[in-house]
Order: C-alpha cells, then structure tokens, then sequence
C-alpha cells in the first residue's frame, strides 16, 4: 500500500516547508518560473477545450495536467507556499524573514514566467499581429474583462472576489497535500488532479492563473489597463489566496495533525547491589589412618640389630 497517513502527510508538509525557506535564491527563480509559465500552459489548453467543446466543465477537467506537472517536479508555486511557510515558522522550522523572501522571490518569478508564456501565446494565436485573434484569443480577451469588473458591484464586489479566492486556494492547496497522501507516481497525479478540477470547475480567483490570463488578453487588445489589472484583480485575489491556503487547509492541518512529540526514554533503574557471596565452606583437611601415622612416626631400624642377635 502506497497510503500515506495524515499525521505523516503533516510531517511531510513540515519538511517541504523547511526546505523551501532553506532552498538558494537560484533555485526559487527557475522553479518559480517555470511553475508560472506551466500554468499558463495549463490554462491555455483548459480556455481551447472549453471553446473547442462548448462545455467548461470539460477545460476544468483538463486544466489539473500543469499543477500535476508542477507538483512532481518540485517547482515553486507562491499560491502553495501560503500553506507550507507558515506551517514551518510556527514549528520553528522556518523564520519570518525566511517566509518573506520565500514569497517574494516566488511571487515575481510565477509572475515573470507567466507573462514570459502570455507573450509567447499572443505571438502564436495571431501570428505576431498578421491574423486577427481566433475564437481562443478572443475568449481569453473576455475572461480578462470579466475578472476586472467586480468594482461594478462596489463592496459587495470585492468581498465576493475575496471571497472566490479564498475558496481557490483552499483546494489548490489541498492539492498540494493530497500529493503527499501517495508514494507512487499514479497515486500522487489522481489525488492532486481531484481539488484542483474542484477549484477550476467553480471559476474561483487564482493569483498565478490571473498572472498569465489578464496581460494575455490585455495583449490580444483587452480593454484593460495596469491598473485594472492590479487593483481590481491581483491584489485583492492574492491576498485571498493567503487566507485559504494557510488558515483553512496549512494551519487546520497542523493543528489536527501535528506531529506528537516523541517521548523521552525513562531513566534506566540504578543496578541492583549485589548480594554478598556466601563465604566458601573450609577446605576439608584429609587426615590418614591411624597405621598410617604410627608407620611414618617409627623410626627405621638399625643395621646392626637383628644382625647382631642373630650372631650372639
């Protein structure tokens, strides 16, 4: 069996956070470009299933293949690290400035890597401008101008934003723990698609997503500015990702799961003294038979003596 249970996923989420606060500034830019610039990937290909087909629920179904990517090759996802980092400061695995700079260096390299993709993208879907966009481009020229009109509804508006993503990232990284649930590789790829589709399929607010999305459209020629862009989506949606990633899926697990401390070994019983050994019974002194004795304590007769009777 390759199930891995909760209290050890925990411990595994301890170790990855420990990790990636520890991981060198080289490592966080690659991972973190190529995470943002995978998701791009992934939600390229989700936007022309749903055209292709006409069904959303389709593209939601598709769209897990990038986070799957991401998650078994150990790239860096700032969206996952909201869940991870805190962890491993309040286990005292992590410092605070060690979070900090972990979600800042990953932050802009998800953020580099997914305009890197959106330029790529805008020159393939209109041949650097020679064609006009095609159903593809047109529909992420849409989904831009509807993740920035949510100030339309005033607060209600920015709450419900808030509020979507915050309900993201508590399955994108419920994503990120269920991987951990398997050792093999099939195992790993089906518990992490689950949350994700879930996620994708409700239309939820994710940060890095809206990283690639937004200057793609604004590209194809979205009516939308820098400012939209920021204010109206990414800060907002960011900030709610936090939240979910580290309170309802980070913080809840590590306080219903959290690793017991192993026991301390009881002090071993001080050696018992040993009893003192019987004194060895005396040594028995063999003493010979009388004849015995009386034949050593004769002395031996002269020469002379029976000679010299005989002789008289």
């Amino acid at each position: 069996m390759d199930y891995v249970a909760p209290s050890k996923v925990v411990s595994t989420m301890l170790d990855a956070g420990a990790a990636k606060a520890a991981a060198s500034l080289r490592d966080l830019v690659i991972r973190g470009f190529l995470a943002g610039a995978l998701l791009g990937f992934a939600t390229s290909l989700a936007i022309t299933t749903t055209v292709q087909t006409t069904l959303p629920v389709a593209g939601a179904v598709i769209f897990p293949v990038g986070f799957v990517m991401i998650v078994l090759l150990g790239l860096e996802l700032v969206t996952g690290n909201f869940a991870l980092l805190p962890m491993a400061m309040l286990d005292k695995r992590a410092t605070f400035w060690q979070l900090v700079r972990n979600f800042g260096v990953v932050f802009f390299a998800n953020l580099a890597g997914s305009l890197f993709y959106a330029w790529l993208l805008s020159i393939s879907l209109t041949m650097m401008g020679s064609v006009p966009p095609d159903a593809v481009a047109n529909k992420i020229v849409a989904i831009a101008h509807a993740k920035t009109q949510f100030p339309q509804y005033g607060l209600a508006g920015l709450v419900g934003v808030f509020v979507r993503s915050i309900l993201c990232n508590w399955m994108v990284c419920l994503g990120v723990v269920m991987a951990m649930t398997s050792t093999a590789t099939v195992g790993k790829i089906v518990a992490a698609w689950l949350p994700i589709l879930v996620f994708f399929a409700h239309g939820y607010e994710h940060s890095v997503v809206n990283m690639f999305v937004i200057p793609a459209g604004m590209l194809l020629g979205a009516k939308v500015t820098f400012a939209d862009w920021w204010l109206k989506n990414q800060l907002p949606v960011t900030a709610g990702n936090f939240v979910g990633g580290c309170l309802f899926t980070g913080m809840a697990l590590y306080f219903t799961h959290k690793p017991k401390p192993e026991a301390a070994a009881p002090n071993p019983a001080p050696p018992e003294i040993a009893a003192p050994l019987p004194a060895p019974a005396p040594s028995l002194l063999l003493v010979p038979d009388p004849p015995v004795l009386e034949l050593l304590a004769s002395e031996p007769e002269s020469a002379e003596g029976p000679e010299a009777t005989d002789s008289a």
